[in-house]
Parts: C-alpha cells; sequence; structure tokens
C-alpha cells in the first residue's frame, strides 16, 4: 500500500497561568505578592524522518495535541514548559493548509518546521506591584495554543525519474540496475506505486524512481500515472523507458512527452535519456527511428543485461555532484 497524501489536525498547548500569591513568612510580615509565571506550552514540529518512505509510515493517527504548560507556583515558581511534540514525517512531503496555500516543503534530512507554535505562559502577580498597589491581584492567564488543519503530500525526492508506457520493461531495468526490487509481470500496471532504487557506483550513488506506467490521456487523469505524475517533478534526470519492440515506438516516445508537458510545462525541460529496451528481441528499426531524430539511445534488455552498465554510466554523467549521496545512504 502507498500512501502520499494525508489530513491531519495539529494543536499546540495552551501556556501555563500565571499566579496570584503572596508571601505569608514568620519574619516577612509585609509579605509581598510572589505569584510565578506559567510555562509555555509544548509546540507541535514536523521533522523529516530518512527511515520513513511514505506517510502510510506515519500511521493512522489524525490529530496531534500537544500538552500544555503548568501554572506557575507560589515563592516565584514559574511553572513547567510543556515538552514539543515532533510529528515525524518522510522527505519530500509538502505541507499545505486548508486554502492550498504552500506552508512548508520538507525537503531535507533533519530539517524541521514548527506546524503549531506553543502558547506563551501567563504572568503571576509578582509583576504587578507598584508603590500605590502593592497588593496586586491581577494575573495574566496563558495564551491559548494554536489549532491548524494541514494537507500532506508526499513528492518522492529521487535524482532520475523512469518514465515509460506499461509493459516497457521499466520495472525489469530498475531491477538490473538498482536495488529496488518493484513487482514485475507480464500485464499492465504491475507497478501500482513509485518505487526508490538505489544505484551504487563505487564510492558514491543516486536514486532512481520507479513511476507507474503512463497512458496516453494520463496528464488528464487518466489511467495510474497521473496520480504519481507529481514524483517527478523532483527529479533531476528523466529516463524514458521505450518498448524497442513496438512498431511505433517513436510516436510512443513522442506521446510521453506530450504528456508531461500537459502536466506541467517544466517537467519537459528536464534532460533526460532514452533507454530503448528489449534489445534482444531485435529493435533495429526502432533504433534507426530514433537516430534519425537525433534522440541519443541506448539500447538495452532487463532480461539479458545488455547495455544496462552503459546506462548506468551514462545516468550517473547526468545527475549533478551534489545530489549524489554517499555509500551507506
Amino acid at each position: 500500500m502507498f500512501l502520499d497524501e494525508k489530513i491531519i489536525e495539529v494543536r499546540s498547548g495552551k501556556g501555563g497561568d500565571g499566579l496570584c500569591s503572596f508571601r505569608r513568612e514568620m519574619f516577612a510580615p509585609l509579605g509581598g505578592p510572589d505569584g510565578g509565571d506559567g510555562g509555555r506550552g509544548g509546540s507541535v514540529i514536523l521533522a523529516v524522518n530518512e527511515q520513513y518512505s511514505t506517510l502510510l509510515d506515519m500511521g493512522n493517527i489524525r490529530l496531534y495535541k500537544a500538552e500544555n504548560g503548568v501554572a506557575g507556583g507560589a515563592s516565584r515558581c514559574t511553572g513547567a514548559s510543556a515538552d514539543d511534540l515532533i510529528v515525524h514525517v518522510p522527505r519530500g512531503t509538502l505541507v499545505t493548509d486548508e486554502d492550498g496555500r504552500i506552508l512548508a516543503d520538507l525537503t531535507e534530512i533533519g530539517q524541521t518546521w514548527v506546524a503549531a507554535k506553543g502558547g506563551r505562559g501567563g504572568l503571576g502577580n509578582q509583576h504587578f506591584a507598584t508603590p500605590s498597589n502593592q497588593a496586586p491581584q491581577k494575573t495574566i492567564p496563558g495564551k491559548p495554543g494554536e489549532k491548524r488543519i494541514l494537507h500532506l503530500e508526499l513528492k518522492l525526492m529521487a535524482d532520475v525519474g523512469l518514465v515509460g508506457f506499461p509493459n516497457a520493461g521499466k520495472s525489469s531495468l530498475v531491477n538490473k540496475i538498482s536495488s529496488a526490487r518493484p513487482k514485475v509481470g507480464d500485464y499492465p500496471f504491475t507497478t501500482l506505486e513509485p518505487v526508490l532504487g538505489i544505484v551504487q557506483m563505487g564510492s558514491h550513488s543516486f536514486v532512481v524512481a520507479d513511476i507507474p506506467g503512463l497512458i496516453e490521456g494520463a496528464s488528464e487523469g487518466k489511467g495510474l500515472g497521473h496520480q504519481f505524475l507529481k514524483h517527478i517533478e523532483r527529479t533531476h534526470t528523466l529516463l524514458f523507458v521505450i518498448d524497442g519492440f513496438e512498431e511505433d515506438a517513436y510516436e510512443k516516445f513522442k506521446v510521453l512527452k506530450q504528456e508531461l508537458a500537459d502536466f506541467h510545462p517544466k517537467l519537459a525541460e528536464k534532460p533526460y535519456l532514452i533507454a530503448l529496451n528489449k534489445s534482444d528481441l531485435g529493435i533495429e528499426k526502432a533504433q534507426k527511428q530514433f537516430l534519425k531524430k537525433k534522440e541519443k539511445v541506448i539500447l538495452t534488455s532487463a532480461m539479458n543485461g545488455e547495455g544496462c552498465k552503459e546506462l548506468k554510466i551514462a545516468l550517473d554523467q547526468m545527475v549533478p555532484n551534489k545530489q549524489k549521496r554517499s555509500k551507506g545512504w
């Protein structure tokens, strides 16, 4: 199961109330106000957890509520502040409000964002003594916490996004070049959710995302692809996986490019590479189609591994150094 959208409610804690209190000690007959301040309420903080891969990892909790601060005490004692509530989310989580405004884009490991700030603690009566009023009864209650409805949307973080029609061999190719093991079958739409895989290149690596197969009209909501097209937005490089055994292989490629442009114009501007797959079946005709259009292609076979090494090297050269992960990421 893959979950890439989730609605949650966050409530920060109320600040503790200030106390009205007076010193009453045997050797301090004049006493005086000594009511302490309230403690701060707990905040709700979203934090990127690199161990989370989907919003499903957050569980079924919908309401995240932090604790209230403790009221002030006598003898000018400040009440205890509540602990902040940390809500773990996967990397790539986009946070919007009920009106669709973007509040946070959590794309870096360890990144945090305060979703609801805890209420400030109130003031005790110790702060309100004056020469004309040495026994003030006035206090200030703690500030209320914040309450928000948030929409979380996951957009996967990957260096390379694989794009292709169903049964083009994307999943099989990902199996060959990376650590991912997506489902493989001889029927359409075997990939029902995006799959991330790490391609190891000596001392570094890069991440590829296998996106469910698209069909013509995906940008208009047809098929399974439209739901996951958004995951390609964050990728640096696109890898078009084309079934080279198809008669109209180049036309298929043109349709895919147009679907990406229709979904978001910037997708069509991303650097790309073409893997002309199923070379073990003989795809010279399709190869000539692409060469005639001056498109650079790499012939691959997910069946016997032909061209996979060359494909990995070519993709590695296209991915910027700053996005490559060290070994063990």
